[in-house]
């Protein structure tokens, strides 16, 4: 009875272990293949890539299919490209004619380092509306595109049948009050020492300076030796980790085609030169959601996150016809929740008509 007893809880053990095993291979797969998965679906679902040229410059786009459904822009954050959208593409796709893009200084869009304010990429975008989308469009966009999604539509409302701000960092880029914030920190600053260095090797530079490590410990050295070994090996791919989620894979990915130039203006402030925040939000007439993420203040009073509170009432006030939804996610809450978010981007269309 003994050796049945301990060989059934061997028995029970080793599929205990065995799961776990198999559990930790599909959360290690998930993290590094769960966009490829994405894109794969995208272009499946009749996603193809085109370019335009807007005064001057190229803009690189996506596109599904086109027929009597309403326009959707989409505007990815910064660091990343149109491709970052792609859990949600197919889904949005069957109630838009979607058109998501990438932002100058990133992905097969021009770098063009005269363009990267939000004023300038703005006049562009509302340029792509009007000779692209061709009518008046539900306007979305994430992190510093959530920045250009509000200048759209407090600049030109008559381009924006309603807007979705997904955690915009609205005040919280301007100078001084950036210096305390996690992209002045991480990325801008980063961008600007890379800029001043003379190296060229920016993947190199950008991953061995990621704050991100700061949380590691000990176990950061290691982590970044890995990685750098990686990259000396296969300098043309992106430095993926397998323990890391998918949003950051994916952003490794984008980091080779990403201008550090474009960085560098939120470190000069440059990016804000006549942006003015809250009269752009006074601007807004369209009916709007504003989509705000987990925060929390770290070492040094840094803001982790995009806005806070306070900054998430401050611009909701602003705005005439506006939701606040308050969303338990991290930053990108289209990549973590992408139900969630074409639930809210459906609903705020429908608010519109």
């Amino acid at each position: 009875m003994a050796m049945g007893k301990t060989g059934s809880r061997l028995t029970v053990a080793a599929s205990v272990t065995g799961a776990a095993v198999l559990a930790a291979g599909g959360w290690a797969a998930r993290n590094l293949k769960a966009y490829d998965v994405a894109r794969a679906r995208t272009r499946a679902a009749g996603f193809v890539e085109e370019q335009v040229r807007i005064d001057g410059s190229t803009i690189n786009y996506a596109r599904g299919p086109i027929g009597n459904a309403p326009p959707l822009l989409l505007i990815h954050g910064q660091g990343v490209d149109w491709q970052n959208y792609a859990p949600v593409l197919p889904a949005l796709a069957e109630h838009f004619s979607v058109f998501a893009v990438d932002v100058y200084g990133h992905g097969g869009s021009d770098r063009v380092p005269e363009k990267y304010s939000a004023t300038a990429i703005g006049a562009d975008l509302a340029r792509f509306v009007e000779d692209v989308a061709g009518t008046p469009a539900v306007v979305s966009g994430h992190s510093s595109g959530g920045q250009l999604a509000a200048w759209l539509a407090g600049n030109r409302p008559d381009l924006v049948r309603a807007a979705v701000l997904e955690d915009p960092p609205l005040f919280t880029t301007l100078l001084p009050r950036a210096e305390k914030t996690w992209n002045w920190v991480d990325l801008a600053t980063t961008c600007h020492t890379f800029l001043q260095s003379g190296e060229t090797d920016w993947v190199a530079h950008s991953f061995v300076r990621q704050k991100l490590w700061d949380f590691f410990g000990d176990g950061a050295d290691r982590i970044v030796r890995a990685g750098l070994k990686r990259h000396a090996k296969h300098p043309g791919r992106p430095i993926r980790l397998f323990f890391m989620p998918p949003g950051w894979n994916d952003m490794q990915r984008a980091m080779l085609n990403y201008d550090p130039r474009f960085g560098d203006a939120f470190y000069t402030g440059r990016w804000d030169h006549g942006f003015d925040h809250e009269g752009t939000l006074r601007g807004i007439e369209a009916p709007t959601t504003l989509v705000h993420a987990n925060w929390k203040y770290g070492t040094g009073g840094v803001l982790q996150g995009a806005i806070d509170d306070d900054d998430a009432a401050r611009i909701a006030s602003l705005i005439k016809d506006v939701e606040l939804v308050e969303v338990d996610s991290g930053h990108d809450v289209h990549g973590e929740h992408p139900d969630r978010f074409v639930e809210l981007v459906r609903s705020i269309d429908d608010r519109s008509r």
